[in-house]
């Protein structure tokens, strides 16, 4: 397995997710969105295997006024805005490979060992 966790330090689930797999002695790399985000390759990626864009934004998060704009522009714009501004994805983004969940998913990682 190559899993890998993005999130930020601030995020509980992000700390969860990390704690999950450290119990269960499954090595990962950990990624701080903060500093370094999802580069358009792990973005698409993720965006693929989870099941669209809309799947990835955190609805419930802190910057309202840029979900709002993120909500109504244009589709094709929508994507560079995200990947711009990737404070509104959901946390924790953990891929192994191909395969990726959004949030804290250990009934989807279970499956991964």
């Amino acid at each position: 397995m190559n899993i890998q966790i993005f999130g930020t330090k601030k995020s509980a689930d992000t700390r969860k997710a990390e704690r999950w797999f450290k119990e269960r002695r499954i090595r990962f790399q950990s990624v701080d969105l903060a500093e370094k985000g999802l580069s358009k390759g792990e973005f698409q990626s993720v965006m693929q295997a989870v099941g669209g864009l809309d799947a990835m934004i955190d609805p419930d998060g802190k910057d309202k006024d840029l979900l709002a704009l993120i909500k109504y522009i244009a589709a094709e714009d929508r994507l560079q805005k995200v990947l711009e501004n990737q404070s509104v994805l959901r946390q924790p983004i953990v891929r192994n490979g191909r395969q990726a969940t959004v949030g804290y998913r250990p009934e989807i990682w279970k499956e991964w060992e």
